[in-house]
């Protein structure tokens, strides 16, 4: 489901902000770009992540700002600049150089920057920092979610109300269909059949075998059951994504079945409507956490 969550903390001149970004993705795929002060608790932030979220792709951004801490972020290495100050001196001696060396040329090495290495006490600010943030951001997230899964709850609902609507009328065309099915077949196999080849006992058998085989009512009432599953699932509070998955597995088996055993042209348009909107929901509980 997507979504967008941002929050921000600060604290002795650190600050630190968090967005999240969602699209949907029938798995949890968690995406970090993390700052490397804390790039050792990435772990630790999926974990934070997961008891928000259990499906769609994040992306996550943490960004963090220490200006006003007055500290900069790299240093020197002191080592290097001695080194290259005698050099520079060496170089200035050889070639009976009398100006000497300042500042700015000793700015023309670069290596001799490098970042500043972070105390404990840093780190931990930072990191309470982005838990704060990651929380704040987190639950602007899931607000947004949330108002996305209403929309989405109704369109799943007027979906699943069609379907059982497709299947009563599929129910009423086919209510004392047997006996006027076993009629039709008793009819044209006697016409096709000279009356003293047949068993009269064995083809009553054979015609009642065969109309139980066209029979849906089993697959109609498993349909509704499944149907009453599902509005309760999409109602419940709990993460139900998977187990709206299964239904609709389920709903559209019943009613391939449905199809195949009817053998009628007009249930067939009532199928296939039904199937039209049972594929819209598959689609949609793609989105459902």
């Amino acid at each position: 489901m997507t979504g967008f969550g941002r929050g921000e903390a600060s604290s002795d001149g650190i600050s630190v902000t968090v967005e999240l970004k969602t699209v949907n993705s029938r798995y949890l795929n968690i995406s970090l770009r993390l700052p490397q002060i804390i790039q050792e608790k990435e772990l630790v932030f999926k974990e934070l992540l997961q008891q928000h979220m259990q499906r769609g792709k994040v992306n996550v951004n943490v960004r963090v700002d220490k200006a006003n801490t007055g500290k900069p972020e790299v240093t020197f290495n002191k080592n290097l600049v001695r080194g290259y100050r005698k050099m520079l001196n060496d170089l200035r001696e050889t070639a009976n150089i009398d100006k000497p060396v300042t500042l700015d040329d000793l700015l023309q090495f670069n290596d001799i920057f490098e970042s500043r290495e972070e105390d404990e006490e840093t780190q931990k600010i930072v990191w309470e920092l982005c838990h704060s943030a990651t929380q704040q951001a987190a639950e602007a997230l899931s607000k947004m979610r949330l108002q996305e899964g209403t929309q989405l709850e109704k369109d799943l609902l007027d979906r699943i109300n069609h379907i059982e609507k497709m299947l009563g009328i599929i129910q009423e065309k086919t209510n004392g269909r047997a006996e006027e099915t076993k009629q039709q077949l008793l009819e044209r196999i006697e016409n096709l059949v000279d009356n003293d080849k047949i068993d009269p006992d064995r083809l009553e058998m054979e015609v009642a075998v065969l109309v139980d085989k066209m029979d849906i009512t089993e697959e109609i009432v498993r349909t509704q059951s499944h149907i009453k599953f599902f509005r309760e699932a999409v109602k419940n509070e709990e993460s139900v994504g998977r187990r709206l998955n299964f239904l609709s597995q389920e709903i559209n088996r019943e009613i391939n079945t449905i199809g195949s055993k009817a053998n009628d042209s007009e249930i067939s348009q009532y199928v296939v409507q039904a199937k039209e909107s049972l594929e819209q929901i598959r689609e949609q509980v793609q989105n459902v956490e």
